[in-house]
């Protein structure tokens, strides 16, 4: 029963005794269960599992022979609910199976169950503590209880005793029934190891290991000792302002003139003492020294011999700007590349012959340049400037008018690329810096990173085909190093300084949270498959996350001695690149299966140097060639270099 005790009552706390309805009211009174069953005809059914009666329409007969029909019970869970929300006697109500009707306890009643749950007796009056009276008292009565003969059988021996003890003397006398034995008083004692095997007794001793000896007595325990052993009177104070377990020697070397004139030793029980605890305390044990190749514990790595093709040579450099080189994009057909410096301008470059084709002046330092994946034109932010939107459209002629759809305030800057048929209008305002800027894998969606650790509009995506901008996060979770956009699912990976989220654009929800184990993240790339991440950070370590396997970084690469600046993989062979501050560029091998019980193979090749550190900064970004095995990288230095 659930019937809560005391003045509070649940409201379902007699629904429980619905089992126990018939023990209820057998328990209550006569006048009431006179005042229960007077409303009900009584069911002659008799004491019957009721249900044998769910599949009939009755539920048994009455004293004249009638059946008695159920009630029409039309109530489901929800009037169930309902009614145990709005009746108030919903509490008190039991159901009677006997006659399929609700029956509403009375005050009586509730009391009787509660005292039955206390376990108390039924009756209120019942005193169960008044004392017992003797039916045969100590007191010789004038009249006996009885006057009643005595039976025979009082004074004649009985058979079915007789028999009975035959059968057990039979039983004993055939050792059926045996006599208990005495139990023994004397301790028993076992050997422990007599039942084991008695080449494991002789390892056993074998692998005993005495306890240590205690060294023996020197110089400076001498009652003689030489004057160099003994201490000077500020080597006696150091000596005692150190602690017991740093001190070299445990006592202080003292000179007698003979022997007899040596004290007892004050320490010695101490010592002793302290010698016992080491014996049965501390433990001894044996190791066996494990005879382990070493070339052993080197992992079988393929040699980069087999790995080809991937870069090795420094081919060419592109010259011409005259400060930092902070990105590098290259075209989608292979044959452009296009170059952001802190010198204030963009260049393009021909990746075949190092020639640069146009030089672009803007107004502050470019911190990002992307190559559209469409054979469309870039874009590049500044310091300056923020980007609001992006409108692309057909060039009526030449120079022509172009028809204006910007807010007033908008500056406009137009620029024309190498295809004279398409022209890019940008609109930007001066609100924030906007630190990297990368495409969608179609070209018609742009992601800008605006870092503000206390502003909400971090991340800015704009649609190309519709000219339309959209903030996709309402709150900021950290300040946003870097963005990238899934190459086949519609995902969308933010980094922060530790963390990596990873959003559903459709669902709009959080997908995956990665965490990094570095400090602070500084660049990120997705694998053209999708399925893997590599993050580089400003404390020289590379993190390759497997989305299938953990949100952990499944290899951590510390190969380089300074800050990673940029990571890339290549969209068609198995590597990936990594530039550091320390001006090197480290390809690696990177093969991902198809199999996902087989981990991907991830394997250094080639460390490719050329750059000049300056103002300890040194590679800044690199990239890679969208068909050849080749790999772009830009330096502090000014310069872009191409490794074939």
């Amino acid at each position: 029963m659930d019937v809560e005790l005391g003045y509070s009552l649940q409201p379902v706390s007699l629904i429980a005794l619905l089992p126990h309805a018939h023990f209820l009211l057998h328990s209550l009174s006569p006048s009431s269960c006179l005042a229960m069953c007077s409303q009900d005809i009584r069911n002659t059914v008799g004491n019957i599992p009721m249900e044998w009666y769910k599949d009939y329409p009755h539920i048994g007969y009455d004293l004249d022979g009638k059946k008695i029909f159920k009630p029409i019970r039309t109530k489901d869970e929800l009037d169930e609910f309902l009614d145990k929300m709005e009746n108030p006697d919903y509490w008190r109500t039991v159901h009677n199976k006997m006659t399929g009707t609700d029956l509403r306890l009375s005050d009586e009643q509730v009391d009787l169950v509660h005292r039955l749950q206390q376990g108390k007796f039924g009756d209120v009056n019942f005193n169960e503590y008044e004392p017992a009276i003797d039916f045969f008292s100590s007191e010789v009565m004038i009249h006996p209880v009885t006057n009643r003969p005595e039976d025979k059988r009082s004074f004649i021996p009985s058979l079915i005793e007789k028999e009975k003890v035959g059968k057990l003397v039979h039983a004993i006398k055939m050792g059926w029934i045996k006599p208990r034995r005495p139990k023994e008083t004397a301790p028993k004692y076992y050997d422990l190891w007599a039942q084991e095997d008695l080449n494991t007794v002789l390892g056993r001793h074998k692998m005993h290991i005495p306890a240590p000896k205690m060294r023996l007595p020197g110089h400076e325990e001498s009652y003689n000792p030489p004057p160099e052993y003994l201490l000077t009177e500020e080597e006696k104070l150091a000596w005692e302002q150190q602690d017991p377990e740093d001190r070299r020697v445990s006592f202080l070397p003292q000179k007698y003139s003979c022997l007899r004139a040596v004290p007892a030793f004050s320490r010695f029980i101490h010592e002793r003492f302290e010698r016992c605890l080491d014996l049965y305390l501390c433990p001894r044990q044996r190791k066996m020294r494990v005879n382990v190749n070493p070339e052993d514990l080197i992992p079988k790595l393929p040699k980069p011999k087999d790995l080809q093709p991937f870069p090795t040579t420094q081919s060419l450099v592109y010259r011409g700007h005259t400060s930092l080189v902070r990105s590098i994009s290259v075209s989608p057909s292979g044959q452009w590349l296009v170059s952001g410096s802190d010198d204030c301008t963009v260049r393009f470059w021909e990746v075949s012959t190092a020639r640069c084709l146009k030089t672009v002046e803007v107004s502050g330092a470019v911190k990002s340049v992307a190559w559209s994946p469409n054979p469309a034109p870039f874009l590049y932010p500044s310091p300056a400037f923020t980007l609001y939107s992006i409108l692309y459209m057909k060039q009526v002629c030449e120079l022509g008018a172009v028809e204006q759809r910007a807010v007033r305030p908008f500056h406009c800057i137009r620029i024309s690329v190498l295809c004279g048929s398409q022209t890019l209008l940008v609109y930007i305002c001066e609100y924030r810096a906007v630190r990297q800027v990368t495409w969608h894998g179609k070209g018609d969606y742009l992601a800008c990173v605006m870092p503000d650790d206390n502003s909400s509009l971090q991340v800015v995506i704009h649609q190309v085909s519709k000219r339309r901008t959209q903030n996709p996060f309402r709150k900021s979770k950290g300040m946003v190093q870097c963005v990238s956009f899934h190459p086949i699912r519609p995902y969308f990976f933010v980094a922060t300084q530790r963390y990596v989220r990873v959003y559903n654009l459709i669902k709009q929800e959080l997908t995956k949270k990665l965490m990094a184990n570095c400090k602070w993240i500084s660049s990120m790339a997705v694998h053209p498959g999708g399925d893997n991440v590599i993050c580089g950070s400003y404390d020289c370590r590379l993190a390759w996350f497997d989305l299938d396997l953990s949100t952990k970084p499944y290899k951590m690469l510390r190969h380089h001695k300074k800050a990673l600046r940029g990571v890339a993989y290549h969209k068609h062979y198995p590597l990936f690149a990594s530039g550091s501050d320390d001006g090197s560029v480290i390809v690696c091998h990177g093969m991902v299966y198809n199999d996902l019980l087989q981990n991907p193979l991830i394997v250094p090749v080639k460390v490719l140097k050329g750059h000049t550190i300056t103002h300890d900064l040194g590679v800044l970004d690199v990239a890679f060639h969208p068909s050849q095995p080749w790999v772009f990288s830009s330096g502090a230095d000014g310069t872009v270099r191409l490794f074939t």
